[in-house]
């Protein structure tokens, strides 16, 4: 049996002054959209942003349920309203920024396996790479050219068919 290996690259940045300025705001405006999380439960607030190919940077974070599985994450948050609102967009990129109150990390954390499948969703849908930027509370940022790299054998309306 051949066994292959599947690799990719990015980036780490150990600050964010080292992005690129538009990917420094956009993560700025993840930081503030982490602001508002609604989190009580796991006390983990992410915050998102989107950058859509008009300009608009569009916002989400998470909002959980006590009800669980009812709450959201930030990324999909985002996503779904920049679709909502600005229909048939591209999306140039993504940046996302996660803390717990209860102890901050500088770890980057990556989207959960939902979020990155609703991300390369519409990253097969547009056609075009979205990179995405992502960090923790502060510290090290990891850039990826593309969030299918996140997500190599993804699911698509391809297995639909």
């Amino acid at each position: 049996m051949p066994v292959q290996t599947h690799t990719f690259e990015y980036s780490l940045f150990e600050t964010l002054e080292e992005l690129s300025p538009s990917f420094q705001s956009l993560m700025q405006e993840a930081v503030l959209a982490r602001a508002n999380a609604y989190a009580p439960y796991s006390n983990f607030s992410v915050g998102a942003a989107v950058l859509l190919d008009n300009g608009v940077i569009v916002r989400g974070n998470n909002q959980e349920n006590a009800a669980y599985p009812s709450g959201l994450c930030a990324e999909r948050v985002a996503i779904f309203y920049a679709s909502a609102q600005y229909p048939g967009v591209p999306i140039k990129a993504i940046a996302v920024t996660a803390n717990t109150h209860l102890d901050p990390s500088e770890t980057p954390a990556s989207p959960c396996g939902n979020c990155r499948q609703t991300l390369a969703e519409y990253q097969q849908k547009q056609s075009t790479s979205i990179p995405i930027i992502f960090m923790g509370a502060s510290g090290k940022i990891v850039c990826c050219n593309s969030v299918l790299d996140l997500l190599p054998f993804a699911f698509s309306a391809k297995f639909l068919k």
